[in-house]
């Protein structure tokens, strides 16, 4: 493994310097994020800002190329809080599929990582059936690992709640606004009819988010950020 370093960004190097570095390592960091509501407190590109800091760790530490992020996912639309934009599923397999066709064919990638911090079955699903002819495509959502201990409510749902106010208060604190966050506490009954992970709309009464925002600070964001990093990392191999 290379030593950590600047993030090889797409979009800032030079097609020469690109074919170097492929030349080096034939692999190409691809995040995908969303524009949707987390709460009254937190920025519609919450999962976005995730998973473009972890692309640029995972680029500068394994000397990968890191794609320009896809800023838009699947998730359930709605008008109550405005600003989200959502893909339907078979539009962002699409698209997914024809920037891995580019790469994969123009620029010889032969593996792709695929990172996201988004639940929904279809998101996911729109991810992980792209077609390739001999790149490998390994997709993470950062929101599927097992936190355990470093969560006050561990396996409580990720909509706005303890683990992503964390994370961003740890990554970018100035776009946070704790006074206005709710802590939203779903019941047995709310559970039958919102299953996270399914685009189902929000509870009745929801303000934007789910969960307990209060039990967030920056000191577990960066614990949280530094758990993720390091078990993403294990996943991946050097050059």
């Amino acid at each position: 493994m290379t030593q950590p370093g600047r993030p090889w960004r797409l979009k800032e190097m030079t097609p020469g310097s690109v074919r170097q570095r492929l030349h080096e390592r034939p692999g190409m960091v691809v995040p995908v994020g969303t524009t949707e509501q987390h709460g009254p407190h937190l920025p519609l590109g919450c999962d976005t800002v995730i998973v473009e800091h972890l692309a640029d760790d995972l680029s500068g530490r394994f000397g990968i190329l890191r794609a320009p992020t896809v800023e838009y996912g699947v998730h359930a639309p709605t008008r109550a809080f405005p600003g989200g934009a959502t893909l339907r599923r078979r539009t962002l397999h699409r698209v997914m599929n024809e920037l891995i066709e580019s790469w994969e064919d123009g620029a010889g990638v032969r593996e792709f990582i695929i990172l996201t911090a988004q639940a929904s079955e279809a998101h996911l699903e729109a991810l992980s059936t792209i077609r390739t002819d001999q790149a490998t495509v390994q997709v993470i959502d950062v929101f599927s690992l097992d936190f355990g201990s470093l969560l006050e409510r561990p396996g409580a749902p990720i909509q706005g709640g303890e683990l992503d106010t964390a994370l961003l208060l740890y990554l970018a604190p100035e776009l946070v606004q704790m006074d206005l966050a709710q802590d939203f506490a779903i019941t047995p009954e709310m559970l039958g009819r919102y299953r996270p992970g399914h685009s189902r709309r929000l509870p009745q009464g929801s303000p934007g988010s789910v969960g307990f925002p209060s039990l967030a600070s920056a000191q577990k964001g960066e614990l949280l950020y530094r758990f993720i990093l390091d078990r993403v990392s294990s996943s991946l191999t050097g050059p």
